[in-house]
């Protein structure tokens, strides 16, 4: 019986592995072939291998790289909630929740701002913006000990605090402000190969790094006591996952722009389909992210077209609802 089970178990992760790479293989064919301009998938392949088609070039240099950095971007910044929620063991920690997006994208508009010739170093800016906002929350949190609602309203606090001095930049009425709205939108237009490749450069280290440190994520989930029982530097783990999840949402937000809810709403899907184990948790929640970031991308420049909605609130017009209804369905939220 337990061996049927646990077999059943298998079956159940890989076909729910299989399930999402072969939808998001379908998405990113409908997303390059859909749109103003429409292409077969024959026609594109060929325009991308002879470059005579002029409609395919189009495609290569404007819907191309959107669709790369949506993909990126929802990786990273599910992964991102992944790895907080194991720190904070809090099912509601996420980079927008707490504040980490937020400060990533005031820096980032801030020193693109002062130095806009340094726009290459946006993802930097980022970073220290996220790690700054993640810093202030474990500062303010700490009262004997980290209480996960606590940290979770000191982090809407912060969330609040970034978003208000990054919103002064609307008003400026200049071309830094116009500039630097380019940077933080979340339509994920007018996105070019320079942008593609901070993303896949800076997003797959991170990536890379969240897979390798999925036994500490593990680990975390026991009490602190028996986690140092079994060999475990807590206070470095935690250090060590806090920093790559930083960087996760912050180059996504740097590149992508702020998306406040896919890192909360996919590791609750995930820990439903494929478990808590991290091994699996972070690579699906990698790949199920991609695939709703591209769907939000594709949905909102295609339904109303040629007009867009931005992907952010296409995000949370699927997810909010989705949500409420794993809340309301499931008892196994945070592998309980």
């Amino acid at each position: 019986m337990v061996q049927e089970k646990r077999v059943s178990y298998m079956n159940k992760k890989a076909l729910s592995f299989i399930v999402v790479i072969v939808l998001l293989c379908i998405a990113t064919i409908y997303s390059a072939t859909s749109g103003s301009i429409q292409v077969s998938f024959t026609e594109l392949v060929n325009g991308l291998i002879s470059g005579t088609n002029n409609d395919v070039q189009v495609i290569k240099d404007l819907r191309l790289p959107r669709i790369i950095i949506a993909i990126f971007a929802g990786a990273a910044l599910s992964v991102s909630g992944v790895l907080l929620q194991s720190v904070m063991r809090n099912p509601l920690a996420e980079p927008g929740i707490i504040g980490v997006s937020s400060g990533a994208g005031f820096m980032t508009m801030l020193m693109v701002s002062i130095f806009p010739t340094l726009f290459f170093f946006t993802p930097l800016f980022a970073f220290l913006g996220g790690a700054l906002a993640f810093f202030l929350v474990y500062s303010f949190s700490w009262k004997s000990g980290l209480d996960p609602l606590r940290m979770i309203l000191i982090g809407v606090a912060i969330n609040a605090v970034f978003t208000s001095l990054s919103q002064t930049f609307h008003y400026r009425g200049s071309y830094t402000s116009s500039m630097v709205t380019e940077v933080t939108t979340s339509t994920l237009s007018m996105k070019k190969w320079a942008d593609v490749e901070i993303m896949v450069i800076y997003g797959s280290i991170g990536l890379i790094l969240a897979i390798l440190v999925y036994s500490w994520c593990n680990y975390l989930a026991l009490e602190d006591k028996t986690a140092k029982n079994l060999g475990l530097n807590v206070n470095v783990a935690r250090f060590v996952i806090s920093a790559i999840a930083v960087l996760l949402a912050s180059v996504a937000t740097a590149t992508a722009g702020l998306f406040v809810f896919v890192g909360l709403l996919v590791p609750h899907i995930g820990r439903i389909l494929v478990g808590t184990d991290h091994k699996w948790l972070i690579p699906f929640s990698s790949l199920l992210g991609a695939l709703l970031i591209l769907l939000s991308d594709t949905l909102g420049r295609t339904i109303i077209a040629p007009n867009e909605i931005p992907a952010s609130i296409i995000m949370a017009l699927i997810g909010g609802p989705f949500l409420i209804f794993l809340l309301r369905k499931s008892d196994r939220i945070y592998g309980n």
